[in-house]
């Protein structure tokens, strides 16, 4: 039980690689804050974890709306020791892929305030709790694209997480001497309730190249990234910060 004790706040808990996360840390112990702004998504996650779940509904894009659920959190529980920030996304553009000159300014603003803001007011909320524990720790989601490695995602999207992981790898330096560690994942293409559907619908031989460019020949699912996310925020990575790790399939 490796989360036994343990508070987490995970956000875009309601589907993918958020609830997954919330699952794996539910089942180990943790009592889990699920943070989400789809009620219906909410309830479903809340009902599928089971009894360490407890709903908080929440616009992380909202500052207020971040400073009080915290707040909340710590109140209720006394405590939090771990955050994890899996808001975010690509495809909030109608062209998720679209190059530079058919991005928009608009469309940039979006996918960098979409996967950037809720991670830095979390982070801000969630740090003044944990320096005054002594100690907790942060795993955020990055992705491959912000090594500028995928041809399915446009260039906001690749510069959004590599600012992820620039900001990770700044936040390390900032809270080692808090006892605070900072960690990220990047994943590759995982077949979550959003992705999966739109992979699904590409042809086969499309669906075939891509199993194929993959060393281990299988698509990611969100529970192998959940699963490193929670090696991430447990005692076993102690001595380990300010890294992302590659979640690929060896991709």
């Amino acid at each position: 039980m490796r989360f036994e004790g343990r508070v987490a706040i995970i956000t875009a808990a309601g589907n993918g690689i958020g609830r997954a996360t919330a699952g794996i840390m539910a089942r180990e112990g943790a009592t889990v804050a699920l943070v989400e702004n789809n009620p219906e998504r909410l309830d479903a996650a809340v009902r599928q974890i089971g009894e360490n779940a407890h709903p908080f509904p929440c616009d992380a894009l909202d500052e207020a709306q971040v400073d009080a659920t915290v707040a909340e959190a710590a109140r209720r529980f006394g405590r939090i020791d771990i955050l994890v920030n899996a808001v975010g996304g690509s495809t909030i553009i109608a062209d998720p892929a679209a190059t530079t000159e058919r991005l928009s300014l608009a469309e940039w603003q979006a996918l960098l305030h979409f996967n950037l803001t809720g991670t830095f007011l979390f982070t801000h909320a969630v740090l003044p709790v944990m320096q005054r524990q002594g100690g907790g720790k942060i795993v955020n989601l990055a992705s491959i694209a912000g090594r500028g490695l995928s041809e399915a995602s446009s260039s906001a999207y690749a510069t959004a997480k590599g600012g992820i992981m620039a900001f990770t790898k700044k936040l390390a330096l900032e809270q080692g001497p808090h006892g605070i560690t900072v960690n990220a994942i990047a994943p590759a293409t995982t077949l979550t309730e959003r992705i999966g559907p739109r992979w699904h619908q590409k042809p086969p031989e499309e669906r075939q190249r891509d199993i194929e460019r993959t060393p281990l020949r299988r698509m990611g699912l969100a529970e192998d990234q959940a699963r490193v996310i929670c090696f991430l925020a447990s005692a076993d990575a102690d001595f380990v910060t300010g890294l992302t790790i590659d979640v690929t399939g060896g991709l």
